[in-house]
């Protein structure tokens, strides 16, 4: 048997088409093989920007013996779960439920050849350590153990399947409606959890949870509870000076592995850094002081300027991901030793770097080098060493450009270069958010770019269908429901930072879809895979946030504002119904669902739209001075005169001068030609700037 990876689109698979494994990927000829032999199925998980999956693959897929050993006994499939994160939900959640234990990457199961998962795990190393068996004798006893109990086997599909829809499924509909106590009750469980001093929720290792944080901002917002802003902007500073935020290239790593922010897992997702852009920008409106406001922009700016330099391919979409790992180590491209830093840098640069950075104090990566964090702030720095006010900055500015640029001359790390619809959609929103705030046109440029690729590469105009990935010149496999429901969220940014009636219509397109081939029109919600998708063995519906925001959330949010935008009273409906479908779980466990809460809270508290006409560029400049407050609930779309095919709803006469149309529900204001008139008539935004 030959491995048959070489075609595949997927990066990761194509790291393991030179194994000796005759590695398939997941498909009907594999599935076919695996049913006419008898064998089991041998189901490895895992991303191009793995460490584990890395480790794992040196030691065992590549070894001969390994090798010889799978090929023998098993129909080997890999799965990038990028790609197919389909099948990671359903095998991530047998493994729990199998070893209950938690799961990850690499992803290990075997299955009976009709796909029922028996046994599990992660990461096996190719001899016994860790406590766990070693990868070559684990393959044979696994083998034994199916062929003595396949009857046992196949008797346990239907408790597996049943136990499996028990967790994943949401419990019958709430019955009642939601109130504003269960919104409370979120921030409360967010709270508990909340990490004092360093930020974050909970401890080692630590996420950044974007939707929490953007929940307990809009909470602030909603509320005026201090409390709420606090947990977030804290966060948000804490993330900024630590390690997990790339202090020379921005952009921010998927994890931190202390409790500090101050080593990382390097690794850097497009999905991460999406939301944190957009979150950058809403907190540096919203922060607590002046110092957090310079903070947050600047690390917008720099993950700004990372995302355009690094991850926007030529043709406008955006690549998935970076490694951790280069030259074989996990951080090294990122990490520097004392001597590599001091002979970069002319000693007035050295002196600021070193108490900055903390580099005067114990190596802080594996006792030997320093990945870097801001210890000091420049304003003690420059107390420490004398210098003027100011000069401790154009001593940093210089010594980060050296360093930067001697970074670029070492060996990168790889980068997974398929593009994918709903990691593209973060960061398109991530974007278009930030340009609109920090008034960046390059950025919304950038946005646009990634919206037009995804556009003519992943869109079927004429079946009304997403592809969910992109790679070299192909687009395939059936998109998911967070496809479609991230990318219509990102519209309705677009549309408020650039709108264009071609946007609207494709927004519309997308929740026709959304409706038609994903939702659960019997008890609400919808599930992750269209109607018409491959069957497995369990179709999910998942509500809970997990490093992703939740698609049922999402979709909620999103349909809520476009009915709102287009009268459309289908859109929310649909969303209504999931609200009143995950109403249970998420009153069982509030803070893992900040996505539909964020949806529940508009819904008690629908947003205000505004639309404004007039000449081009006065109406910029409104649009610019509104993006200056913090308000997510109002919507602000400037409709140029020319602009045709608009829905009723925003059908407005044409004028000279600007006009502002604010509208809260069915009712609207007569229009309003003073921006001093406008602000005293929109909700004030809770915001003080404060210094």
């Amino acid at each position: 048997m030959a491995n048959k990876l070489a075609q595949s689109t997927s990066p990761y698979l194509q790291q393991h088409a030179g194994n000796p494994v005759a590695w398939q990927e997941w498909g009907p000829e594999a599935l076919a093989e695996a049913r006419t032999s008898g064998k089991p199925i041998l189901l490895s998980i895992g991303y191009s920007a793995c460490h584990w999956c890395h480790v794992m693959a040196h030691e065992s897929f590549e070894d001969a013996g390994i090798a010889a050993l799978m090929n023998a006994m098993f129909v080997n499939i890999k799965v990038d779960r990028e790609e197919r994160p389909d099948l990671d939900q359903v095998y991530q959640q047998a493994h729990g439920l199998l070893t209950q234990k938690g799961g990850g990457w690499p992803l290990t199961m075997f299955l009976a050849p009709d796909g029922t998962p028996f046994f599990g795990g992660t990461y096996f190393p190719k001899t016994p350590r860790y406590g766990l068996p070693g990868f070559g004798d684990l393959l044979q006893r696994v083998a034994t153990y199916y062929a003595d109990h396949r009857t046992e086997i196949g008797a346990q599909r239907h408790e597996l399947v049943a136990a499996m829809q028990a967790h994943t499924l949401p419990a019958a509909p709430g019955r009642g409606a939601a109130g504003t106590e269960h919104i409370g009750a979120a921030f409360a469980d967010m709270a508990a959890r909340f990490d004092a001093r360093h930020g974050g929720f909970g401890g080692a290792p630590k996420f950044p949870h974007p939707d929490m944080l953007d929940f307990c901002l809009r909470h602030y917002a909603r509320t005026g509870d201090g409390a709420a802003r606090h947990i977030a902007c804290l966060t948000l500073e804490r993330m900024c000076k630590g390690g997990i935020f790339d202090q020379l290239g921005g952009g921010f790593a998927r994890y931190s592995t202390d409790a500090t922010w101050t080593i990382p897992h390097f690794e850097k997702m497009l999905y991460d850094n999406g939301p944190l852009l957009r979150l950058l920008a809403d907190a540096s409106l919203a922060a607590e002081n002046a110092q957090q406001r310079t903070l947050f922009a600047a690390a917008a700016e720099a993950s700004a300027e990372w995302v355009m330099r690094e991850m926007q391919a030529p043709e406008g979409g955006y690549y998935a991901s970076i490694d951790a790992d280069s030259e074989g180590e996990e951080g090294k491209f990122y990490v520097w030793t004392e001597a590599q830093v001091r002979d970069l840098l002319p000693a007035d640069y050295w002196r600021v770097v070193e108490l900055h950075y903390g580099l005067d104090q114990a190596p802080n990566f594996e006792r030997r080098a320093w990945n870097l964090n801001i210890v000091q702030p420049l304003e003690k720095v420059e107390s420490r060493l004398g210098l003027s006010p100011g000069m401790g900055a154009i001593y940093l500015a210089g010594a980060r450009q050296l360093l930067f640029d001697a970074r670029v001359q070492r060996v990168r790390p790889g980068r997974d270069e398929k593009i994918l619809v709903s990691w593209n959609a973060l960061m398109i929103e991530g974007m278009a958010r930030a340009g609109r705030v920090f008034g960046v046109p390059a950025w919304l440029g950038s946005a646009r770019r990634a919206l037009d690729f995804l556009r003519n590469h992943m869109w079927n105009a004429d079946t009304g269908r997403l592809y969910a990935t992109h790679k070299d010149g192909r687009s395939h496999l059936n998109a998911y429901l967070d496809d479609y429901a991230l990318l219509l969220r990102a519209l309705l940014e677009m549309l408020q930072a650039d709108f264009h009636a071609g946007d609207l219509r494709f927004a519309r397109a997308l929740a026709d879809t959304l409706l038609a081939q994903f939702e659960d029109a019997d008890k609400g919600g919808f599930y992750f895979t269209s109607h018409d998708h491959e069957r497995l063995i369990q179709r999910p519906k998942p509500g809970a946030d997990t490093a992703m925001p939740s698609g049922n959330g999402t979709a909620a949010w999103a349909l809520q504002r476009l009915a709102c935008i287009t009268g459309e009273p289908r859109y929310d409906a649909a969303a209504q119904r999931a609200l009143q479908c995950f109403q249970p779980a998420m009153v069982a466990f509030p803070g893992s669902h900040a996505s539909l809460h964020t949806a529940l809270a508009e819904s008690l508290e629908p947003p205000s739209l505004l639309i404004l006409t007039g000449p081009a560029s006065a109406s910029a400049t409104w649009q610019q001075r509104l993006a200056g407050d913090y308000r997510p609930g109002l919507m602000v779309l400037t409709v140029g005169p020319a602009t045709v095919d608009l829905p009723a709803s925003l059908v407005r006469p044409a004028t000279d001068e600007v006009n502002a149309w604010l509208c809260q529900g069915v009712v609207c204001l007569p229009a309003i030609t003073d921006f001093d008139q406008l602000q005293a008539a929109l909700k004030p935004p809770i915001v003080a700037h404060a210094e």
